[in-house]
């Protein structure tokens, strides 16, 4: 395989993850409080020692560097729920991670567990400012509410203050799956910095519309990588042929 068809093949590896990505977008419209991804790819310049002309020794390849979020927020759909709550700026919600250890989200669908604790949807326990989870006892469920700054509050007074986290380099976040993030280095904001709004959750920021334009886009620029690939490969053929023929 000449340098060509590497050059050409590093190119529809970087499509094939963009599809990928764009896929994973596409598949997560609905999902409350799901940022879109972006792949980011960087440039990777092999310096060869030798080649025809000075001007082909340097070879550029296409690295994938990861993906980053769009931190736009997704649009605020009310719910009727009373612990249902939307981040109203940056950050995210901290909670405790299949497992063990912490992790993150933006999906703010909150419910009380058989045992008291204070959880998202998918069953993880949400954590308070000391680390801790936040136990709401049987008599004060029916009027559970969380206000602003993230204090929950029952019949009886506060029961803590859900931990809303913020990231200063949104590189630094990873999905790790289930609407859950990993992160490290962040922030957790205080009070006074934290808002957030009950009665709704966030919904997705994709816009399906967009991504399926960039499917189309990235489709047709495999089909062209592929139609230069053949075209390439007849070259070759045809070079081969009158050489046999000279020879």
């Amino acid at each position: 395989m000449d340098i060509t068809s590497y050059v050409l093949l590093s190119h529809e590896q970087a499509l094939r993850r963009r599809m990928d990505v764009a896929s994973n977008n596409m598949a997560n419209t609905s999902t409350v409080g799901f940022r879109r991804e972006q792949p980011v790819f960087h440039e990777y310049v092999n310096d060869k020692a030798e080649g025809p002309v000075d001007a082909a020794r340097k070879v550029s390849f296409v690295l994938d560097y990861g993906a980053v979020h769009d931190t736009r927020a997704g649009a605020f759909q009310t719910t009727g729920n009373a612990l249902d709550v939307a981040i109203d700026g940056p950050g995210y919600l901290t909670v405790e991670a299949p497992g063990g250890g912490t992790a993150y989200t933006r999906s703010g669908a909150l419910k009380v567990l058989e045992g008291g604790e204070l959880a998202i949807s998918t069953g993880q326990r949400l954590l308070d400012d000391k680390g801790e989870p936040i136990v709401v006892p049987p008599d004060q469920t029916p009027g559970l509410r969380i206000s602003e700054d993230g204090t929950v509050v029952g019949t009886a007074g506060p029961l803590g203050r859900l931990t809303v986290t913020l990231f200063e380099n949104e590189t630094a976040v990873s999905p790790r799956g289930d609407g859950l993030m990993a992160g490290e280095g962040g922030r957790v904001l205080a009070a006074a910095e934290t808002r957030l709004k009950s009665g709704g959750v966030e919904g997705s920021n994709v816009q399906p519309i967009v991504e399926t334009t960039s499917m189309v886009e990235i489709l047709r620029s495999y089909q062209t990588s592929q139609r230069m690939s053949e075209a390439i490969n007849d070259m070759r053929k045809r070079a081969m042929e009158r050489l046999s023929r000279i020879g």
